[in-house]
């Protein structure tokens, strides 16, 4: 059995862009899909943190240290400049994978520079 699982995500970015008529995707800077382990073209779910609403593209590089989050097409329509949003990947691992998987993480400051990283999703508390 293989399980779907987080691969990465960068939290709490901001929308910098959104471009209508560009061809449908999101622009991420260049360090921040690297540092995540984000690849050109691969699928990604967006939850826009401000509105709530959650959506899918997929992943195109912006120049490097620009700060970039583009929404461009259709995903245009989901956020406004300035919204907080989070970029997640996911992967199937089988179970062996899965438990030694640990996902990357990045913490975006407000102006798209990283303010940590982690692997691990601190437990939940009351």
């Amino acid at each position: 059995m293989l399980l779907n699982m987080l691969k990465c995500k960068l939290h709490r970015a901001r929308v910098t862009h959104a471009e209508l008529h560009y061809e449908g995707s999101c622009g991420i800077d260049g360090d921040l899909l690297d540092l995540a382990g984000l690849r050109e073209n691969e699928s990604i779910d967006i939850y826009n943190v401000t509105n709530g609403k959650r959506f899918r593209t997929y992943a195109i590089r912006a120049e490097a240290g620009s700060g970039i989050i583009s929404l461009n097409g259709a995903a245009a329509h989901m956020a406004d400049l300035g919204d907080i949003v989070i970029i997640c990947a996911y992967a199937h691992f089988d179970e062996a994978e899965a438990a030694t998987h640990q996902p990357k993480l990045v913490y975006c400051n407000e102006d798209n520079t990283v303010k940590d990283t982690a692997n691990i999703i601190p437990v939940q508390v009351a």
